[in-house]
């Protein structure tokens, strides 16, 4: 286990996971904690030898919440801060098998193409350099052709102007990392997009068939390439990619992929409160939501799926299910299902104090943002103390009034309280602009108390 090719911050305690989680997610400690030690429990395990190691299973996690609370947001950071492949999913997109629509396999399918599409991405980078000095070569050969060799013996003659290019080439070359070649054109050889019809099917395993086939569309008709004129700088970055390309070892790539999404995939299973409960008693061809769990169950209990970059085992994979659990219960779950989800965690509803933080503490706050946004204007925007205060109370009433939409009312209420700004921005003079109490009360007041009006707008 300890020579796994895997990108983790082993360094990260729980609580400097959870630090970190902080700077974005205001509140819910409790779902911070439990996948700050879920997160652990993974370098924990790699440190083992491979037989003890292979019987730890990840303690699948449940969030239990309503909308907008940061359920998806959490489980996407924590992705993020370990570089693991993550992909997020709607369970209620699903149909049992028999049924026409996406087969669960294609979960894993769709993390593995993600997984393999990070490690390129990594590889490209370190490969960079080379890239670039291949790239610079090649231009240099476009712009000054290598002199014909001699048919017969090589006179004095000929090395003399074999010395004459290699230092035409080098003035060249010269100008060339100096940028005053960028506007000269050249001719490059360029491959026709690879475009993938067959994608539009994504069904069962009719995708993998597709992006196979698709792909394997330039081979059957040669790979012609076609010559076409453009500036050195738009050169130099296709071929950069058609380089950087050419130095993959993608038997490599597809081994560690396929490695780190076994040991550090993670699956968000949104909307699992959907397929809970038993079936209605009414008749007619409907999808049984117990058949969607049925047929979920070998994929978090530990199976084999079948991608076109190998066979993945899924033992090891970490599921985050989360759902509102309104109508439903997490009891509701066949009890299969609900064993494999050993840790519960419930989000609290956010109220005005958290609406507050949100617009205001994390690196990504929305404030920030417009601020952000409009300074490219020229525009310097204040957000009183009065101003964000109002807005998290506009939006605590709405949620309490209406559909709980969590921090996601935010967005609506910034939109309007912003749009006139950033309609008139490169026209205002005055390019200091403040927002207070009476702005906001100006521009939400009356459709937030207006509840018929509130519904439509915010």
């Amino acid at each position: 286990m300890k020579d796994l090719v895997i990108n983790v911050k082993d360094t990260l305690t729980p609580k400097e996971i959870v630090k970190e989680l902080d700077k974005y997610i205001i509140g819910q400690n409790k779902a911070k904690k439990a996948v700050a030690i879920a997160l652990r429990n993974r370098y924990r395990r790699q440190q083992l030898s491979e037989e003890i190691a292979e019987d730890i299973i990840p303690k699948n996690i449940l969030m239990i919440g309503p909308t907008g609370v940061g359920k998806t947001e959490i489980a996407r950071r924590l992705a993020k801060l370990t570089g693991s492949p993550f992909v997020k999913i709607e369970a209620s997109k699903f149909t049992e098998v028999g049924y026409v629509g996406r087969d669960v396999e294609s979960i894993i399918r769709d993390l593995v193409r993600i997984s393999v599409d990070i490690v390129k991405e990594e590889e490209m980078i370190k490969n960079r350099a080379k890239a670039e000095k291949n790239v610079e070569e090649k231009i240099l050969s476009i712009l000054l052709p290598e002199p014909k060799k001699p048919r017969g013996p090589i006179s004095e003659l000929d090395l003399d102007k074999a010395e004459i290019h290699n230092e035409t080439r080098e003035k060249f070359r010269k100008l060339y990392r100096e940028g005053k070649l960028d506007d000269r054109v050249i001719e490059v050889e360029v491959r026709p997009s690879q475009i993938a019809p067959f994608e539009i099917f994504s069904s069962s395993g009719i995708e993998e068939i597709g992006i196979a086939i698709s792909e394997g569309l330039p081979n059957m008709f040669g790979g012609k390439t076609k010559r076409r004129k453009m500036p050195v700088s738009e050169a130099r970055d296709y071929l950069l990619k058609e380089e950087q390309n050419k130095l993959l070892d993608m038997d490599q790539i597809s081994k560690i992929a396929i490695k780190r999404a076994e040991q550090m995939g993670i699956v968000f299973l949104d909307e699992i409160d959907k397929i809970a409960g038993r079936e209605s008693s009414s008749g007619g061809p409907m999808v049984s939501r117990e058949g969607v769990q049925r047929d979920l169950l070998p994929i978090i209990e530990g199976t084999t799926v079948n991608t076109k970059y190998g066979m993945v085992k899924t033992d090891h994979i970490l599921f985050i299910g989360a759902g509102a659990f309104h109508v439903t219960k997490p009891s509701d779950l066949i009890p299969e299902l609900q064993g494999r989800f050993p840790i519960r965690v419930e989000l609290d509803s956010l109220n005005k104090k958290d609406f507050i933080k949100i617009l205001t503490l994390p690196k990504n706050a929305l404030t920030k943002q417009y601020k952000a946004l409009l300074s490219t204007e020229g525009l310097k925007i204040i957000f009183t103390e009065d101003s964000i205060d109002e807005i998290a109370h506009v939006a605590e009433e709405l949620n309490s009034t209406s559909e709980n939409i969590g921090a996601r009312r935010l967005h609506t209420i910034m939109e309007k309280v912003m749009e006139e700004i950033s309609y008139e921005a490169s026209d205002i003079d005055n390019k200091l602009v403040k927002i207070d109490r009476n702005y906001v009360k100006d521009k939400v007041g009356e459709i937030a108390e207006d509840q018929d009006l509130s519904k439509y707008i915010l």
